[in-house]
């Protein structure tokens, strides 16, 4: 196998050193940090092939640094974590999140290279499919976007994509990055109003890849419009993305329309998967494919009343909803042979196809009660279409968190810590 960079975060000098020589003799470039915020320098200057984190560290938990990595959009490439004393739930959840693997301590090393030329494996065939696109589909919305891509890549103005949540922003974003050439994602919005320029020095020559900047505040905004005016300096190529409709941004008070008018030369809306469902039954092939592949889930397959039952459905959450009900099928399915049944029942879960007459309102309540109860169903609606994901109910339902939290507050909605942290 090829050499490759490969991160590993651990705060044992001894550990750091083992693995290190370990996989140098096996032929890979490694880094090392001795804890999360090394880690992050080390993240936000480049993407490494593989991440090997353990989970207990005095600063900040492997598991905690994994979900802000997550949130970021950070997390595209492959992490397994290790632990000598970690709990099988903990494993689960770091595997929930989006951990690769989990290898417990000490670590055979048998077990270490068998993993971690898995997780390097997977993590190619994520690369090679990000620049294709072809984990989009090959209907013709998609071929249109691709020659949308292509004809912008000609140019160094900065890229807004628009669509809806889980349209996979990321993935259409990477069309415009190529080989060595750095990629970087802020690990915090704020670093926009706080250091611009040491952003565009990590990205030099590269892409800097902003997502959702509907959600940012007028501090951050005024941090990327000065920006803005650098990117030729350090030849950086600015792609963002914003799931909020840009109309909706216009009449927002809190809204620069400098910033929109700025970001407006180059606009590339993806389209949500409902538009392209003759692509649905390949995707889902191939993200199980995916799955299976990299030992995630169990050797399964898609039957094609299952595939035809994926297709039928609205998918409101786009490709990272898609990719969600791929895996817990995967995962709970009692054969090999995935079916019909058991993509409707997890489908049911998500679908609310009562008519208006019958949801139950009670319509002799004075108009302020009405309304509160209508509030109330609406954000409960909201908040299990994204299973509890806060961060994605307040870019549905049009709010910023702490506005979306008071309005909860206010309504009597409950939510967990765990939904909020997510």
């Amino acid at each position: 196998m090829r050499s490759s960079d490969i991160l590993i975060v651990d705060d044992e000098v001894g550990i750091r050193e083992l693995l290190s020589e370990i996989l140098q003799d096996e032929g890979h470039t490694v880094a090392v940090a001795e804890n999360a915020e090394v880690a992050r320098q080390l993240r936000s200057q480049t993407r490494p092939a593989l991440v090997l984190l353990d989970i207990w560290m005095p600063d900040c938990d492997g598991v905690t640094l994994l979900k802000e990595w997550g949130k970021s959009g950070l997390l595209n490439m492959p992490v397994v974590m290790m632990s000598g004393h970690a709990s099988i739930d903990t494993a689960v959840e770091a595997t929930r999140i989006g951990a690769f693997d989990f290898l417990e301590k000490p670590i055979a090393l048998q077990k270490l290279l068998s993993t971690v030329q898995r997780a390097l494996k997977y993590g190619d065939m994520q690369a090679n499919t990000s620049l294709n696109l072809d984990k989009l589909g090959k209907s013709e919305p998609i071929y249109e976007l691709k020659r949308q891509l292509e004809r912008v890549s000609k140019v160094k103005s900065p890229v807004l994509l628009t669509g809806e949540p889980g349209a996979g922003f990321e993935l259409v974003a990477r069309f415009f990055h190529h080989g060595s050439a750095p990629w970087v994602t802020p690990a915090k919005p704020e670093q926009l109003a706080d250091a611009p320029l040491e952003l565009l020095q990590k990205a030099n020559n590269g892409v800097l890849y902003l997502s959702e900047i509907g959600q940012y505040n007028r501090r951050i905004q005024q941090g990327l419009l000065f920006l803005l005016s650098k990117l030729d300096r350090f030849n950086v190529r600015l792609v963002c993305s914003c799931s909020r409709p840009l109309q909706e941004l216009l009449v927002d008070p809190e809204c620069d329309n400098r910033l929109l008018t700025a970001l407006s030369s180059v606009i590339i809306p993806i389209p949500p998967l409902r538009d392209h469902a003759e692509d649905i039954m390949l995707i889902a092939e191939q993200l199980l494919t995916e799955l299976v592949e990299s030992k995630q889930v169990p050797a399964r397959k898609l039957t094609t009343s299952a595939l035809n039952a994926l297709r039928q459905y609205e998918w409101p959450g786009n490709l990272e909803q898609l990719r969600g009900i791929i895996k817990s099928l995967a995962l709970t399915a009692e054969a090999d042979s995935i079916d019909a049944p058991e993509v409707n029942k997890v489908l049911s879960q998500f679908r609310h196809d009562k008519p208006a007459a019958e949801s139950g309102f009670d319509f002799t309540l004075p108009l302020r009660e009405l309304r509160e109860q209508l509030e109330r169903r609406y954000f409960e609606h909201h908040i299990a279409l994204e299973n509890g994901n806060m961060s994605r109910v307040a870019q549905k339902v049009g709010l910023e968190r702490t506005h979306l939290y008071r309005k909860l507050k206010q309504l009597g909605v409950r939510f967990t810590r765990k939904q909020l942290e997510e």
